[in-house]
């Protein structure tokens, strides 16, 4: 028999004998069995947190970046490089090769995984990485793809091509940013960091510290705010940003970014057209060392944000929710706290918004999607992070 036939029917075995064992709720030393792999052992696991249920289904060596595929099936990003294909109805969790070499460490490493809108058709994905140059300098880098799937329930990418990179490569291992996110025209938006380096932020020579705008092979469109400005210049939508770990689209298609501010400060922006955030010129919060930073009603020129947080949430990423299974959070966002451990709920009206709720997750949360099913779904930080699948209480 074929090896990956083998497999399936080994695996199909084994949880046929794992149902008739006993119930989802059943405790691990009721179920554990040798031929059942960990992740589907996992699957069995739920708990109450805040009103959620908390399913776990899989767990990861530093999780990072979800993408579902229209399928239903999972992509799940492992900083220390690693690409993982999950079915999410088992748990089970083939690996993806063709990974680029990432520059690993610190807060660098891999980091987001996108598919393209028109996946189905195409079978490209988008991903971002850490990328190591001379002279202990690194930069963060953005690559397209295309996914091809294997029987034993992974894949490699095939035909990996570098379309875009942070400018210059600079020394220290933080603040890459590098999220990815596409508009309802197939726009491609980058969210870049300053990588720690303050002044780029404000420098158009470099596109650190910026929300950055394409098209979907990389070349910049021709109404980007700053066309004709130079090279780098052009790619730039807005700029004055710090750390942005989160950008997405409403259901109108308005761009927020959500962004770490330095000691205080944590924002959350409505991105707009070749607008300024002022850092480090501005922030509600000050500099680790103490030095003061203006608050930004100092500097009416610079774009405000629409939320600041201090004591920060430490924000990891953020999605709008649109599903019907939290039908009365419609159109809410969902940002994941780092150092809060936390998941926060964010209520709009216009341009206003708020945050409506705090839940306490007990774990550093790394990333949140909604699912194809329209429940949320969120990973936890470090080694051994949990893939959760929250769906309401009772």
């Amino acid at each position: 028999m074929h090896r990956s036939a083998l497999t399936t029917t080994l695996l199909s075995l084994a949880l046929l004998t794992a149902c008739n064992a006993g119930s989802s709720t059943a405790p691990a030393a009721q179920t554990e069995d040798a031929t059942v792999p960990a992740a589907v052992q996992q699957a069995r696991e739920t708990r109450a947190i805040g009103p959620f249920t908390a399913e776990t289904v899989a767990s990861f060596d530093e999780p990072w970046a979800l993408g579902f595929l229209p399928d239903g099936r999972l992509l799940v990003s492992e900083k220390p490089g690693t690409l993982k294909l999950v079915d999410v109805a088992t748990g089970h969790a083939g690996e993806v090769t063709g990974v680029p070499q990432v520059a690993y460490g610190g807060q660098g490493g891999f980091g987001d995984v996108v598919p393209h809108p028109q996946f189905a058709s195409n079978g490209r994905v988008y991903i971002s990485y850490a990328e190591a140059g001379d002279g202990n300098t690194a930069g963060a880098a953005v690559a397209r793809a295309t996914l091809v799937t294997d029987d034993a329930g992974g894949g490699a990418l095939e035909g990996v091509e570098v379309i875009w990179r942070q400018v210059p490569k600079v020394s220290g291992q933080g603040h890459y940013g590098h999220r990815i996110a596409f508009g309802d025209d197939g726009k491609l938006w980058i969210a870049s960091g300053e990588r720690q380096k303050f002044d780029p932020a404000q420098d158009m020579a470099s596109n650190l510290g910026k929300v950055l705008r394409f098209n979907d092979d990389g070349s910049v469109p021709a109404d980007n705010p700053f066309a004709g400005q130079g090279e780098v210049a052009a790619q730039v939508w807005s700029l004055g940003h710090r750390n942005p770990l989160g950008i997405a689209f409403d259901g109108n298609g308005q761009l927020w970014d959500i962004e770490m501010g330095p000691k205080g400060g944590d924002e959350l922006n409505k991105v707009e057209r070749g607008a300024n955030y002022g850092y480090p010129i501005v922030s509600n919060g000050d500099h680790y060392d103490g030095r003061p930073i203006p608050d930004h009603d100092t500097r009416p020129e610079f774009s405000t944000p629409a939320i600041t947080w201090t004591p920060v949430i430490s924000p990891s990423s953020l999605i709008f929710y649109s599903g019907d299974v939290f039908p009365e959070w419609k159109g809410n966002a969902f940002a994941g706290g780092l150092s809060s451990q936390s998941l926060v709920r964010i209520q709009f009206e216009g341009d206003r918004a708020w945050e409506a709720e705090r839940f306490e997750m007990g774990a550093r949360i790394r990333g949140v999607r909604q699912g194809p099913d329209g429940a949320l779904w969120v990973i936890e930080d470090g080694k051994g992070g949990r893939l959760l699948k929250l769906t309401p209480k009772g």
